[in-house]
């Protein structure tokens, strides 16, 4: 089989207006628990989308760590190639593709840095090794896997049992003010609806053409 020849019918679920909700972050949780019943496999996982000044895109899979009605929460290396661009150019995209629901969601807006206390208590909630590998790695940056492994070891010995966070590592709070819900139809006919937040921090719904 060619690759041109590879599709899917999507022909599980609608999404109609009259069965939607008011608001795209209520949507998203209904969408989300659905997911979590299905059993997709890792469905927090979310394609972040940053962009430098002069606008060269970068992409790349994050997790989702909480989210609510202020926006979405993934943490990460502040000095990695993505913290770079955030400090640089402070907009950015995320997908989730939830494809044994037929699923997508894009969320579009301004990102912040979660404060401390927050970055704090995740930070602490994580397994050993993985807060040790928060200070392990010069994320983005060239290193060997020999130079990688090395300060595995002598940072495993020096931090302990309780190592605090590092300053370069915490949250970020993607603040959405777009928000697309797709749903996977027959013959391409896809379902679509658009939230869009205004200046006033009111939102408006509409259909957009698949």
């Amino acid at each position: 089989m060619s690759v041109a020849d590879i599709r899917q019918n999507y022909e599980k679920f609608e999404l109609l207006e009259a069965l939607a909700a008011e608001s795209p972050m209520q949507q998203f949780t209904l969408w989300f628990d659905d997911a979590l019943k299905a059993g997709v496999p890792e469905p927090n996982a979310m394609t972040l989308a940053t962009a430098t000044p002069a606008g060269r895109p970068s992409a790349r899979v994050v997790l989702l760590k909480g989210f609510d009605e202020h926006g979405l929460v993934f943490f990460t290396n502040y000095t990695s190639r993505k913290g770079n661009e955030l400090a640089e150019n402070p907009w950015a995209s995320l997908l989730f593709f939830w494809p044994a629901l037929e699923r997508q969601v894009r969320l579009e807006g301004r990102i912040e840095k979660v404060s401390a206390a927050e970055s704090d208590e995740y930070f602490h909630s994580r397994p050993l090794g993985s807060r040790i590998g928060a200070w392990v790695s010069p994320q983005s940056q060239p290193i060997t896997r020999a130079e990688l492994e090395a300060r595995a070891l002598e940072l495993t010995a020096s931090l302990g049992d309780h190592p605090q966070r590092p300053p370069h590592w915490g949250g970020y709070r993607l603040v959405p003010d777009y928000v697309e819900f797709w749903q996977g139809r027959p013959s391409r006919l896809h379902d679509r609806l658009a939230f869009q937040r205004d200046d006033a921090g009111q939102w408006s719904r509409q259909r957009l053409a698949p």
